[in-house]
């Protein structure tokens, strides 16, 4: 099986659920994890942290999946590519939901070209802008919500996890 690197990035959560996502994240690893929360700036009595891994492709999904859904929290969980996997990003807040996207080696988001395709056939035919569609293939309302979020954690102390079995 194939290993990879990413981190998770808890932007905002209530304090009374840091355990509890401790505990899903340790679920997703099959350990105990235990993350160094830091008060975040940008939303009064929440919370954030980082944490860094290392382990088999997949695991970004895993965390998104064992995540999404809660309310009040607000987290991003990335993926590198590997030689046989490509790099993926998760992005989810309560008011959006999940937004999921391939990355390139250098972290840029890759659209394919059927969902390009259906952005203009879709313009074409009156419906949606094409600017607001490739605007959300591209994560932008995601992007949007979470920005003030990632600025105020700025400086913030990751933790390495060099080996997951």
């Amino acid at each position: 099986m194939s290993t990879t690197r990413g981190v998770l990035y808890i932007h905002s959560t209530p304090s009374a659920l840091c355990p509890h996502i401790e505990w899903a994240v340790g679920g997703v690893f099959g350990m105990p994890v235990r993350l160094d929360w830091i008060a975040q700036s940008a939303e009064r009595a929440s919370y954030r942290t980082e944490y860094s891994w290392s382990g088999p492709v997949g695991t970004a999904a895993r965390l998104a999946s064992a995540l999404k859904g809660w309310e009040r929290i607000r987290f991003e969980s990335t993926e590198e590519r590997t030689s046989t996997s490509e790099g993926e990003r998760y992005s989810y807040t309560p008011t959006l939901g999940i937004f999921h996207a391939t990355t390139g080696l250098h972290g840029d988001i890759v659209i394919p070209e059927d969902r390009i395709k259906k952005a203009m056939v879709t313009a074409a035919l009156g419906g949606r802008d094409i600017v607001d569609a490739l605007d959300e293939l591209l994560g932008a309302p995601w992007d949007a919500e979470l920005e003030p979020f990632r600025y105020a954690g700025d400086g913030t102390p990751v933790r390495w996890l060099h080996e997951v079995v």
